[in-house]
């Protein structure tokens, strides 16, 4: 049987502020301090990008990452939406990612190997030159 845990997002912790070195403290013998805690889910996590770090020689060898098509840009902002699944590779310069409708952002450098998943959303920002090369993937392929 599973166990469920709910951690409160608000809370006070009592804190003894009396001390020797400041007897007069406006506090009496404890204060309490409101502690706000945030958890968030990763966005990757939540809209189900796939990110490897500093992938190996021989991993983009077995995914054949040398015969995928190249795509090029420098500094701009491009609108996007996947119709299908894709993995890239980036080969030179950085991405954000911002899903549509968030403040926050994922960022993806040179050296890692991306899957966006089928419907996803996003502007991509890109602040110097960049090169990826990518696949399209149909459901299944791995």
């Amino acid at each position: 049987m599973a166990s469920v845990f709910t951690i409160p997002t608000s809370t006070h912790f009592p804190i003894n502020r009396h001390t020797k070195r400041n007897p007069g403290n406006s506090c009496a013998k404890q204060c309490h301090v409101k502690a706000i805690m945030r958890i968030e889910k990763p966005l990757e996590e939540l809209y189900k990008v796939k990110v490897e770090r500093n992938v190996s020689a021989e991993r983009l060898a077995e995914l054949g990452v040398s015969r995928w098509s190249v795509w090029k840009t420098g500094k701009c902002r491009l609108p996007w939406d996947w119709q299908v699944d894709q993995l890239v590779y980036i080969e030179e310069g950085e991405v954000r990612v911002v899903p549509e409708g968030s403040q926050r952002f994922m960022q993806f450098v040179a050296g890692d190997l991306v899957r966006y998943p089928k419907w996803f959303e996003a502007d991509l920002w890109f602040n110097g030159p960049y090169q990826e090369r990518y696949s399209f993937r149909a459901y299944g392929d791995d």
